[in-house]
C-alpha cells in the first residue's frame, strides 16, 4: 500500500468506513482503490479537475486517454457500478461524444468529464476492450 499526504492506494480487503469529506474510488476489474479527501487532490491537467482521469492520473493507475482528456475520444470510457450520485451531471459535450463508444451501457461515463462531486464511495469499471488494448501495447503518447 503506498501513502502520500493527499491519497491513499489500497486493496479491497483494507478498505475500511470512510472517514467524513473522503472519497473512495475504485477501479475494476482489478478492485485498485484510492482514497483522498474531497477537492484536495492537486490538479494533473488531465481532463476536469477532480474528474475520475484526474484521480487515476493523481494515484498512478492507468486510464487510457488518446486526447489528453479533451472530451475529443472515448478512450477514457468506464462504467460506473456506483457512486452515480456523487459525480456531476452529463453534459451535452459529454452525452454526445459518449454516442461513438464501443460497448455504450446505461451507466458510461467518460473518466476525462465525470468529476467526483461529493464525498462517498464510486465504483468504476475499465470496459475490457480499453484493458485490452493497453495490454497490447497501446497506450497514451502525450
Amino acid at each position: 500500500m503506498e501513502t502520500t499526504e493527499q491519497i491513499k492506494k489500497t486493496n479491497a480487503a483494507e478498505q475500511k468506513t470512510l472517514a467524513p469529506n473522503m472519497v473512495r474510488l475504485t477501479f475494476l476489474p482489478s478492485n485498485e482503490s484510492v482514497e483522498f479527501e474531497a477537492g484536495k487532490l492537486p490538479y494533473q491537467e488531465h481532463g476536469k479537475q477532480g474528474s475520475i482521469l484526474d484521480v487515476a492520473i493523481n494515484s498512478g493507475i492507468h486510464l487510457e486517454h488518446a486526447c489528453g482528456g479533451n472530451c475529443a475520444c472515448t478512450t477514457c470510457h468506464v462504467v460506473v457500478k456506483k457512486g452515480r450520485e456523487l459525480l456531476n451531471e452529463v453534459s451535452e459535450e459529454e452525452a454526445d461524444r459518449l454516442d461513438t463508444a464501443a460497448d455504450l451501457q446505461l451507466h458510461s461515463r467518460l473518466g476525462c468529464m465525470a468529476v467526483i462531486e461529493k464525498p462517498g464511495e464510486v465504483v468504476v469499471e475499465i470496459p475490457s476492450w480499453n484493458r485490452n488494448y493497453v495490454r497490447e501495447g497501446g497506450g497514451s503518447t502525450l
